[in-house]
């Protein structure tokens, strides 16, 4: 079938699941077109012959915490001048690719385009969670406007999908029809590595600066890997902290054999450190609930632990806790990607099948 494949470009998270998904589907003979923006973009370029740019939202950060403002606001502008952008991904689709079908992963363009044209519409993604499951009132305490306002805009995000399958190390029960829950999809790299007990503690700072996570890791006096600062060419020493350049082999096999990972809150990064068996210290983003949320599951699960600051005395609690993180997290059920797989094939079989009886009547 020909799939339009829509990847939202805020995190890269999107981007390496999506390459999963999309790398499955034309393994399986699919026709596969992909329209991405900021980030992901890039990325997905990189990996496949047919893909879009489009102009899609983006974040702007004042140190470790959103500012809604200025996000807004450069949203609106940008919008309006990547419309010329949008038009012509448009026209091209139309003319040239003809989709069948849509897979959206929080993309709106894609799933506008299939709204437009009356496609059958697939949401994959972990956002979902906060509208379409029950979720327990003790993630949801202390940041009650938080959540309705984070779930109204996940709400309006993609409505009307024909199906909805939902990421989550966390399984609710689900509130709304046409819901599945999946674990998370991870990457063939991190299927095919071995978890190894280790010493070094793996950090990736959230967004922002983190002058304050550098200073507290350096009195922690364990050794720390420390990633995602793009500024960093070669390997700088500080004691025992190691800032290193982001390269995606060395890092996986430092998240293989780390003792600890020290994240935000991206669901993608938290997925892969459960299904190795890591405990993980989450530092969620101010202002960004969905963040928020990922950690608070995390902690409820006992796999770890969340926290709005990273002083050495928070750090050092966590270090403390990791036995009893371990020990919940021996009994994970730690999964591959194939049931999802299967119900992606499932759901283009039922989408096939359906046009074949409306072109016999």
């Amino acid at each position: 079938m020909k799939i339009l494949y829509g990847v939202t470009g805020e995190g890269m998270g999107h981007a390496m699941r999506s390459r999963v998904l999309i790398d499955h589907l034309v393994s399986c003979g699919h026709d596969v077109a992909v329209v991405a923006s900021g980030r992901a973009y890039a990325f997905l370029r990189a990996r496949f012959p047919d893909v879009r740019a489009i102009h899609g939202l983006h974040m702007i950060f004042d140190g470790n915490r959103l500012d809604l403002p200025r996000t807004l606001l450069s949203n609106a502008l940008g919008g309006l001048r990547g419309i010329p952008t949008n038009v012509a991904a448009h026209v091209d689709l139309l003319e040239r690719f003809r989709p069948e079908v849509v897979i959206s992963d929080f993309d709106s363009w894609s799933w506008l385009y299939g709204m437009m044209h009356r496609l059958p519409i697939l949401s994959v993604d972990n956002m979902q969670l906060l509208d379409r499951c029950e979720l327990p009132d003790a993630l949801k305490e202390g940041s009650w406007a938080e959540f309705h306002m984070t779930r109204a805009f996940v709400k309006s995000k993609l409505p009307g999908c024909d199906r909805y399958f939902v990421t989550s190390f966390v399984r609710p029960p689900t509130r709304k029809p046409r819901t599945q829950l999946f674990p998370p999809i991870l990457r063939p790299e991190i299927l095919a590595v071995r978890s190894r007990p280790g010493t070094h503690v793996l950090v990736y700072p959230p967004a922002g600066d983190h002058p304050e996570l550098l200073a507290s890791l350096r009195r922690l006096g364990i050794e720390c890997r420390v990633y995602g600062r793009g500024d960093i060419t070669q390997p700088q020493v500080h004691g025992n902290v190691r800032e290193l350049p982001f390269d995606e082999a060395t890092f996986i096999d430092d998240l293989a054999s780390c003792r600890a990972v020290i994240a935000g809150g991206g669901f993608t990064l938290m997925g892969e450190a459960l299904h190795l068996g890591k405990p993980m210290l989450s530092l969620p983003i101010a202002g960004q609930y969905e963040q928020v949320l990922n950690a608070r599951c995390l902690e409820l699960e006992g796999y770890g632990s969340m926290a709005e600051s990273a002083d050495a005395a928070t750090i050092q609690r966590f270090m403390d806790s990791l036995p009893r993180f371990t020990h919940h997290l021996a009994t994970y059920p730690g999964r591959d990607n194939r049931a999802i797989e299967r119900a992606v094939e499932g759901w283009l079989d039922d989408v096939r099948d359906t046009s074949l009886e409306r072109l016999a009547v």
